[in-house]
């Protein structure tokens, strides 16, 4: 090996799609938190309203959960960028459809069903609101999303689509132009949605992890120790809903700053992470983490409203609530599990003839990479 050589950094080709065991299990880790911050929170909210001691007693935890949302868009950012490259745009949507909308149409049509019979929620009660929301425009129409906690899929289908357009006029089909414009349109995404600022450190924390080494197989426990509670520091802190006037607060660009640190190291191949949530248990979480998101808001609220029509919620908080977080996540399981294979695993899998969760690499992936890449550089030098 020449002098050269060995003083470049360790690089490997973008795009390798190998199944990353930390970022599966803080999938599950996620969609636990805004599971309990929902029990937690909403109970505070409707049940223990007037018990100040509950309702500030969890207040960090519901901080804390709510975060998992934000934590939801950098594992995002970081694992679509693989199926943008690997897959044609055409191809890449319709994965992410049948990926995506198979249940999140069936919940969304519970909702409406739901909402017509009761007008729980009037705002969404009309035609606009629902061809808005089943159809990932409610942010243009400036309606609500119809099912609880679709909102964030919302953000998710337009991160894809500006990932997509990102590796079109980039590296597919090179054009100044078109990366101008798509530059611009992001720019004016992300002003208008700063909680998008999340997705974009997952995709550039996945084009370090894919190209150089020290970056994918570092050793960085203490480091990556000490940014993991300064997330967890910072998010219990206070609610944040992400416009620019939060960040006038120093601690929301620290807590921006601190998610992207830890999720950096925490996907690294020898990370304190990996090991901790490489166990059967959290794996399972990871893969029915899309399952529990949308399934739990509709067990938690059935649940309450039987607690609360028995008169189960009682003076002892502590009691009441353990038999509340009990029952609901018993319940919310049964149909997380059921739901998870019949209208998000079967549908994709049916269709493609694969699991959606491979643990094996994707070489085509890099090789997809780095056949772009040289069409991007002939262009540049053109």
């Amino acid at each position: 090996m020449t002098a050269e050589a060995s003083a470049k950094p360790s690089v490997k080709p973008i795009g390798d799609n190998s199944f990353n065991i930390a970022a599966h299990g803080l999938r599950g880790i996620a969609s636990l938190m805004v599971f309990f911050a929902h029990l937690l929170g909403g109970t505070a909210e409707h049940v223990y309203a007037s018990n100040a001691g509950y309702v500030d007693g969890i207040t960090p935890f519901w901080n804390f959960g709510t975060f998992g949302v934000c934590l939801f868009f950098v594992i995002s950012g970081f694992v679509i960028l693989p199926s943008a490259i690997r897959y044609s745009p055409t191809e890449f949507a319709a994965r992410r459809f049948m990926r995506l909308y198979p249940l999140f149409f069936a919940f969304s049509v519970l909702f409406i069903v739901m909402n017509a019979a009761t007008n729980l929620y009037p705002e969404t009660n009309n035609l606009t609101s629902v061809l808005a929301g089943l159809t990932f425009l409610n942010l243009l129409a400036r309606t609500e999303q119809l099912t609880p906690n679709a909102w964030s899929l919302t953000f998710e289908v337009w991160f894809y689509v500006f990932m997509a357009a990102f590796v079109f006029v980039a590296v597919r089909r090179p054009s100044k132009l078109g990366l101008a414009v798509l530059t611009l349109l992001a720019a004016l995404f992300i002003a208008r949605y700063p909680i998008a600022l999340y997705f974009v450190a997952g995709g550039l924390i996945r084009l370090a992890h894919d190209r150089y080494e020290w970056v994918s197989r570092g050793h960085h426990r203490l480091a990556e120790s000490a940014a993991f509670a300064a997330c967890v520091f910072l998010s219990t802190r206070g609610h944040y809903d992400y416009h620019w006037s939060d960040f006038q607060n120093a601690e929301v660009p620290l807590l921006v700053a601190a998610t992207a640190l830890y999720f950096c190291l925490a996907v690294s191949r020898n990370s304190l992470t990996a090991l901790l949530l490489g166990n059967r248990l959290l794996r399972y979480f990871g893969t029915v983490s899309y399952s529990l998101y949308l399934v739990h808001p509709y067990t938690y609220f059935l649940t309450r409203a039987a607690f609360s029509h028995a008169h189960l919620f009682t003076a002892n908080v502590a009691v009441s609530m353990g038999a509340f977080i009990v029952v609901t996540g018993a319940i919310t399981w049964i149909l997380t599990h059921f739901a998870n294979r019949t209208l998000e695993l079967w549908p994709y899998e049916f269709v493609y003839h694969q699991k959606i969760y491979r643990s094996t690499s994707q070489p085509s992936a890099a090789r997809l990479w780095l056949a772009l890449n040289t069409k991007r550089s002939a262009w540049l030098r053109g």
